[in-house]
């Protein structure tokens, strides 16, 4: 018995102990302003759901101030933030107000927030079927296309027809991203294997695969993608036609996946790239903006961080494409 009261009062002194250490202290009492734009109920359940690892406005437990789960909730604000900040919110352009909304229900649906961990803990921080439903009533009303306004598929025809912007005559003038990956024009030769639409922004894109890729798509080795892939996503304004049909319209911007698991390692096997508008601005303003791409597919993560199906390419098909090139 005396053995065991040691034991607990060593442990119990080793506990105090531990109280002395804290992590790096982080604001959390600056009152966070309801959302400009966003209905009552909309507010409701992103504050009482996310601001707490999203926004400067922090309601602790009083066991999240015990070491070491002091520590643990410290990393979810902080890497929380950094993500997505609603007390930034009015800092942001409608379009991006509604943009983050999408990103952030995106990330419920997938099961990805909140974090399974701390949903544990903190169970008002869970969504329920009739917020989620709320949620997603909200973001319908807010998109640019409604989601059953379909799309029709582009055919290849109708992709070779979309030309990039006509005004650059010299690509090698075009400036590596930060993160030194360079611009690859020879993509539009490239063949188109999928397409996808983004109704929230009024947005199509047209994907390209280099060969490497094509032959994966043809042999089903796409999970994961071999090495040498590259995938080309182009952005374009979706624009209505007067007999009711969508078609491209402004060019916005041009992403490049780059599969080399030793290389970009530290990247999730992924070199990540992208070039805004017609003058093909590189984007981001440090080498580390590839972190927001890697956050945006993480929900694919076991899709090898793919989240675009490609078209079913026959081998045969392939080998015609090669012995014609």
């Amino acid at each position: 018995m005396k053995k065991g009261l040691k034991i607990f009062a060593i442990l119990l002194a080793a506990f105090i102990a531990l109280q002395f250490w804290k992590p790096e202290e982080i604001e959390y009492s600056i009152p966070t302003k309801d959302l400009h734009n966003v209905p009552a109920e909309v507010n409701t359940i992103l504050r009482n759901s996310c601001f707490d690892c999203h926004s400067s406005t922090v309601n602790l437990a009083w066991f999240d101030k015990i070491t070491p789960a002091n520590f643990i909730v410290a990393s979810h604000i902080t890497d929380g933030r950094k993500a997505l900040n609603f007390s930034d919110w009015d800092k942001l352009e409608k379009p991006k107000q509604n943009a983050t909304l999408f990103y952030a229900f995106n990330k419920i649906l997938s099961g990805e927030m909140p974090i399974k961990s701390y949903a544990a803990l903190h169970p008002n921080a869970k969504l329920d079927d009739r917020s989620i439903s709320v949620l997603k009533n909200y973001l319908t009303t807010i998109a640019v296309r409604k989601p059953n306004q379909e799309v029709p598929p582009a055919a290849a025809k109708d992709v070779e027809k979309v030309i990039l912007n006509k005004k650059i005559t010299d690509y090698s003038k075009v400036k590596p991203t930060l993160n030194n990956i360079s611009y690859i024009p020879d993509f539009r030769n490239w063949k188109a294997v999928s397409t996808s639409d983004r109704f929230d922004n009024g947005s199509m894109r047209i994907i390209y695969g280099n060969e490497i890729a094509v032959k994966a798509i043809a042999e089903h080795q796409t999970n994961p993608w071999p090495d040498g892939t590259i995938l080309a996503k182009t952005a374009w304004k979706q624009k209505t036609e007067v007999d009711g049909t969508i078609s491209a319209g402004a060019f916005i911007q041009v992403e490049f996946m780059i599969k080399d698991a030793k290389k970009y390692e530290a990247t999730k096997g992924w070199g990540w790239a992208r070039w805004k508008g017609n003058d093909l601005k590189p984007y981001g303003d440090s080498a580390n903006f590839d972190q927001e791409c890697i956050s945006c597919h993480n929900p694919v993560k076991n899709n090898d961080y793919v989240f675009t199906a490609p078209l079913h390419l026959d081998i045969n098909k392939f080998n015609i494409y090669n012995k014609t090139k």
